[in-house]
């Protein structure tokens, strides 16, 4: 491709946006596959990871270090809280969004107050789930319209 008038090539257009790499940790199998599922069908997002445990998640986590790790709120076997602050202590850089049914007050509030990024309800992943992910991911904060969280 020529410019108008200058007899100079243009430089080809370069992509710079790299996808968002995501680790999904959530106990229910086919829950988590649908995730995953719905994630690989956009070109932002890069599934690099599936855990169905917390000790799994740990141990994922530090092997792959995800931007943006989607993590149940219950978990058998562990507290996600207490993997959450332990995730922040070993990948400070990795992102984390709770992904849960679990819509009580203090529950949410917990967990952002623990350090998450965002809040997404299983019930309003399929329409919230990206956004959130894109939004953490920038550093901003994401809870599901549908919790009402009363300052």
């Amino acid at each position: 491709m020529t410019a108008v008038g200058t007899g100079i090539s243009a430089p080809a257009r370069v992509e710079t946006t790299k996808s968002i790499r995501v680790l999904v940790v959530d106990d229910f199998k086919s829950f988590r596959q649908w995730v995953c599922s719905k994630l690989r069908k956009q070109a932002h997002f890069s599934v690099i990871g599936e855990a169905a445990t917390a000790r799994e998640a740990l141990r994922k986590a530090r092997r792959l270090d995800p931007d943006i790790i989607l993590l149940d709120v219950s978990l058998p076997a562990g507290s996600s809280i207490a993997l959450q602050k332990e995730l922040h202590v070993v990948l400070p850089s990795s992102k984390i969004i709770f992904l849960s049914a679990c819509d009580d007050k203090e529950v949410v509030r917990c967990a952002l107050g623990d350090g998450a990024g965002g809040y997404v309800l299983k019930s309003d992943a399929a329409l919230e789930l990206a956004s959130a992910i894109k939004a953490v991911n920038c550093g901003k904060r994401y809870v599901s319209s549908a919790v009402k969280l009363v300052q």
